[in-house]
């Protein structure tokens, strides 16, 4: 289990060393090729390549991934202040399909944190195949609970 390390004079430094050690203990992640590679106090970037092991009966992307690299960028956002944090609950609507090959990239954002709870919000976008805009997949809205300082 990581611990988040406590760096309260720098928010940004906070910030990358809480996900970087998070992330240097999830064995969930990293196989899937999900890649956490931006962070700022309450936010995160998170980007996946589709693979073929990742496709359904339909030859689409399995709606588990894509709300994978969602949940993966909102775990992230919210532990970037050097406090373990966890999921109370979240919800994603899909709005476009992914295939094997897209690149995947989930933009998660704080909207609001509260005593030990937050709400956050992370829109998966599809690379663009030409020079046109990335292309919304889902958008996700996540809760987040502080864990007691025992529990961590």
């Amino acid at each position: 289990m990581y611990q988040p390390p406590h760096n309260g004079a720098d928010p940004q430094r906070t910030a990358e060393e809480s996900v970087a050690a998070m992330m240097a203990a999830d064995v969930s992640a990293g196989p899937l090729g999900i890649d956490v590679d931006r962070v700022a106090p309450g936010r995160a970037r998170a980007t996946m390549r589709v693979t073929p092991a990742m496709v359904n009966g339909h030859g689409l992307c399995h709606g588990g991934y894509v709300f994978l690299i969602a949940d993966t960028a909102f775990a992230a956002a919210c532990n970037t202040y050097g406090v373990a944090t966890v999921a109370a609950g979240a919800d994603i609507t899909f709005v476009a399909a992914a295939r094997a090959g897209d690149l995947l990239t989930a933009h998660a954002t704080e909207r609001t944190r509260y005593g030990r709870s937050g709400l956050y919000d992370a829109t998966v976008t599809r690379a663009a195949a030409s020079a046109g805009p990335d292309e919304v997949i889902a958008e996700f809205r996540g809760r987040s609970r502080a864990l007691p300082a025992a529990r961590r």
